[in-house]
């Protein structure tokens, strides 16, 4: 008999780019399909999806992706993946709604699309997959239960134990339990929030908050940066809003769509009389208003960072303006949230930050109930970065879990098992590709170091006209910096650089060559070792030889 084979293709040693493929035999599923976002040491790049490439190279024995919610580090991949491999997508009602909306930016019409509900099971190849309710910063999310000849296997998907959520109802912890008297082969578990004690606070929570700093704040202008995702956030904000007589306006390309498609879909209700166009806000005094808009991540072109830098086209920052950051900040977000909150400081703004979130993500305690409950025979920490998936392997062996029964995975190792045994047999390609614009994959890690050096040292551009005939300089060598030195201020050493330049071509032309690589190679290495020298930079230098 063979056995089930599960390969993670991202979603481990690091948060985002989730994905997991589940293959038996000559079937493949493929749980979630999703995105990072770039740090500022990959410059220039819009996004991260994971290496697919094993799922291409198998196309025709992968029977659908099965997705646990609408998250982009979930499902943000999808449209640069269905191109090459439109297969059927299952998920729930909200989360195929914001995937086909994605997918229609990007072009792709005709995928087959399968709404489920929790509790239904669909058939995937040998695999049935249970769709099982869990709570989560998004409505819809669901946890899986995949079935193979092999055994049960439980994939959690994102997930926290909200005894009050807003919108529906709690995890459904009698599901689980009764997996767990059935028995379970393995369970992949969120590992977000392993790091921190105790259990996450109840959405609830938030809106208590928020409507503290309604009440405190009656005559300014409350601004609420958010993640769009978050229905149930966006349902407190605006019930507030009504509550308290005031207009509530969306702005933000994510956030006007979000709130189109739930409340589309019948996951926002929106209080009568509340919502107005972000071109009627200044009709209306400033403390009459409330503003939902993005930018909470510090993103350069949010909507909330136009306001800190005075560029929005409808609203500028006053003194006593509250701005509320509600959301976790993303590891690497760090200064450029900081730069915008200054920014907003110095308007006048009150910037508020604490208590006004709570995360998604089951923390220690939660992830210990679930275990409990679940009772698999194989443990399998999943989307975290390195100190996440050890904090949940910690929290194993306070379950009294062997450590041969835990794997803490990297992207592209195939983890083999059975109710027997289980091992990594093997590695497949994995890894990441980065998406620039229209481009996907062509940036790689040559362009990536050639733009580090160029935001580090700035360029310098050494063109030099020849007379092929009579192997002269046809006019003097010139040389074109950006990014390198202030011109003005650098006058002496850019003519020193220069002189040098004039005598390396002259050297060479003496020699009769006219093997134009070689010439352009001295000139770089002989600019390079000047400049070095001169005031210890490295800029990047381009030769160009023009024949006259």
């Amino acid at each position: 008999m063979d056995k089930l084979r599960i390969i993670p293709l991202g979603g481990l040693d690091l948060v985002g780019m989730n994905c997991t493929a589940f293959e038996y035999g000559e079937d493949i599923l493929v749980v979630d399909c999703g995105v990072t976002f770039p740090t500022a040491e990959i410059p220039g790049v819009d996004l991260v999806i994971p290496d697919l490439t094993y799922l291409t190279d198998n196309a025709d024995r992968v029977r659908g992706f099965v997705l646990t919610h609408a998250h982009e580090d979930h499902i943000g991949a999808l449209p640069y993946i269905m191109h090459e491999l439109n297969v059927p997508l299952y998920g729930t009602k909200l989360t195929l709604a914001l995937v086909e909306t994605r997918l229609a930016e990007h072009g792709i019409l005709d995928t087959e699309m399968h709404q489920v509900s929790y509790g239904d099971t669909v058939e995937l190849g040998v695999f049935q997959v249970e769709f099982i309710r869990v709570n989560h910063s998004i409505a819809d999310s669901a946890a899986l239960a995949v079935t193979s000849p092999a055994g049960i296997v439980v994939h959690t998907g994102d997930f926290k134990i909200d005894y009050s959520p807003v919108y529906g109802q709690t995890t459904d912890l009698p599901r689980f339990a009764e997996l767990g008297r059935q028995g379970v082969l393995a369970m992949l578990c969120d590992s977000t929030n392993a790091v921190r004690e105790g259990f996450t606070m109840s959405e609830r929570s938030v809106g208590q908050r928020f409507d503290n700093i309604f009440a405190d704040n009656r005559e300014h202008r409350v601004i609420v940066a958010t993640f769009a995702s978050n229905a149930d956030r966006l349902q407190q904000i605006l019930n507030l809003a009504a509550k308290y007589r005031r207009k509530a306006a969306i702005d933000g390309r994510s956030m006007t769509s979000m709130v189109s498609t739930a409340e589309e879909q019948g996951y926002l209700t929106i209080p009568e009389n509340t919502l107005i166009g972000m071109d009627q806000v200044n009709d209306y005094p400033p403390e009459k208003i409330v503003l939902l808009t993005t930018g909470s991540q510090g993103e350069p072109m949010s909507a909330l960072a136009r306001m800190a830098m005075d560029v929005h086209r409808n609203v500028h920052i006053m003194p006593g303006d509250v701005v509320i950051f509600s959301s976790r900040t993303i590891p690497g977000n760090e200064r450029a949230i900081t730069r915008i909150v200054n920014a907003l400081t110095t308007k006048g703004a009150r910037v508020v930050t604490e208590d006004v979130h709570v995360s998604g993500h089951a923390c220690q305690e939660e992830i210990k109930l679930l275990y409990s409950l679940v009772k698999p025979k194989y443990c399998i920490p999943i989307h975290g970065e390195p100190r996440h998936l050890q904090a949940q392997k910690d929290i194993l062996r306070q379950l009294d879990y062997p450590s041969k029964d835990i794997f803490l995975l990297s992207a592209g190792d195939v983890l083999t098992l059975d109710a027997d045994s289980a091992e990594v047999t093997e590695e497949v390609q994995a890894g990441k590709v980065y998406v620039d614009g229209l481009g996907v994959g062509d940036v790689g890690s040559v362009v990536i170091k050639d733009r580090q050096s160029l935001a580090q040292n700035g360029i310098i551009v050494a063109v030099m006209a020849i007379d092929r005939n009579e192997l002269i300089l046809a006019s003097p060598p010139e040389l074109v910096t950006r990014g390198f030195v202030y011109i003005k201020e650098s006058e002496d050493l850019l003519e020193e650089t220069r002189e040098v330049f004039e005598s390396i071509v002259e050297e060479f032309l003496l020699e009769g060559s006219t093997n134009w690589s070689r010439l352009k190679v001295m000139v770089r290495d002989g600019l390079s070792d000047y400049i070095w020298h001169a005031i210890r930079r490295r800029p990047m230098i381009l030769p160009i030889v023009v024949e006259v």
